[in-house]
């Protein structure tokens, strides 16, 4: 029996162990959550991750030119994949601090205007948002 193209990819996020999730869920995250183990891990539904996926694919797609998409993270963990997705996508990669006035002080040398910004996490990289509305 052959799988179709989405199951192969959820068995590769299981394998991944994409669906394991931590032990303090938000109110947010809830309705993404499939159940909660025995030891208190919350395990999330893929069928809504891959949903979720493919509609960041669409939107990404959109984008004629991968240079109108800046990705950004904050965080250690996630300055890696940032650096990985500009590489292998085209986009511009902002890894470690923001520099405020990025998205709004034109005379800054490193002025971008993006239209589309893709963030590994809204709180910690909270100031990007703010700025990307007011520009």
């Amino acid at each position: 029996m052959a799988l179709t193209q989405k199951e192969a990819d959820i068995q590769l996020m299981l394998a991944a162990q994409v669906h394991l999730g931590t032990k303090n869920c938000d109110f947010q995250m809830e309705r993404y959550v499939w159940k909660r183990r025995s030891d208190g891990i919350y395990v999330i539904n893929l069928s809504k991750t891959w949903d979720k996926l493919m509609m960041a694919a669409r939107v990404l797609v959109a984008i004629e030119n991968p240079q109108d998409i800046v990705v950004q993270s904050a965080r250690p963990y996630g300055q890696r994949s940032v650096l990985k997705f500009a590489q292998y996508t085209g986009a511009k990669a902002i890894a470690g601090r923001h520099t405020p006035g990025t998205f709004t002080n034109q005379v800054q040398d490193k002025f971008e205007e993006p239209r589309l910004l893709l963030l590994t996490d809204p709180r910690t990289d909270h100031q990007p948002i703010r700025e990307i509305g007011r520009a």
